[in-house]
C-alpha cells in the first residue's frame, strides 16, 4: 500500500530532535529519512527539558519526558518533525528493565511510541534505585566512559548486536506508521 503522504522530495526536510545526545539525533534522522524516502534532512539536536528527573524510574514519568521535550521544540523551533526520545527504567513483573519512549510530532499529529525492553541485571537496578544513572553506573561496570552517548547499555549487554541508536532508530519506525497511513490512524 502506498503512502497517504510523505515530504516533498525535492525540498530539504527539517527535524529538531529534544536533546544534543548524537545517538538520538542520528536515530531520528535515520528514522524520518528511511520512512518517507528523504535524500534531503536537516536534522539539529538542541537541549530541551524534560520536566522528569534525570533517570526516571518508571513508564509514566518516561513517557511524560519525552512529551515535554517535543511540546518544548514545537513551541520553540520551527521544523517539518519533532523528535524526542526519553530513556527510563521501570520494574516489570520478570524484573527491571529499561527502554525508551519516543514521541514523533509535526504541526497536525503527535505518535507516541515505546522501545523494545532490555532485562537489567539486580545489581544495576539497585544503584538506580540509590539515584544514580544508568550510564555512569554502565560505564563503571564495564570500563568505558560516556557509554550513554554510543552503543549505551543496550551494547554492553548485547555484545555490540543491538546499540541504543538500533533500538531507538527501530521505534521511531514504528512511531512513523500513523504518519504513513494518515487516513487509516485518523478513523
Amino acid at each position: 500500500m502506498e503512502s497517504d503522504t510523505s515530504p516533498m522530495q525535492n525540498a530539504t526536510t527539517t527535524i529538531i530532535v529534544g536533546s544534543q545526545n548524537p545517538v538520538k539525533i542520528n536515530a531520528a534522522k535515520q528514522a524520518i529519512q528511511q520512512i518517507f524516502n528523504l535524500s534531503k534532512v536537516e536534522c539539529l539536536g538542541i537541549s530541551a527539558p524534560s520536566g522528569v528527573t534525570e533517570q526516571p524510574m518508571n513508564s509514566a514519568e518516561t513517557r511524560l519526558g519525552a512529551i515535554n521535550r517535543v511540546n518544548y521544540c514545537k513551541a520553540h523551533y520551527q521544523a517539518d518533525y519533532y523528535v524526542a526520545i526519553e530513556g527510563g527504567v521501570d520494574q516489570f513483573t520478570d524484573g527491571p528493565a529499561t527502554f525508551a519512549y519516543v514521541v514523533v510530532a509535526d504541526n497536525m499529529q503527535v505518535s507516541v511510541g515505546r522501545s523494545a525492553m532490555l532485562p537489567l541485571p539486580p545489581s544495576v537496578y539497585q544503584c538506580l534505585l540509590a539515584g544514580e544513572e544508568l550510564g555512569p553506573v554502565m560505564d563503571r561496570l564495564f570500563n568505558t566512559q560516556n557509554v550513554k552517548q554510543k552503543g549505551g547499555a543496550i551494547g554492553l549487554l548485547t555484545g555490540g548486536l543491538a546499540t541504543r541508536e538500533s533500538i531507538y532508530t527501530q521505534a521511531l519506525l514504528l512511531t512513523l506508521a500513523p504518519f504513513l497511513h494518515q487516513a487509516l490512524y485518523g478513523e
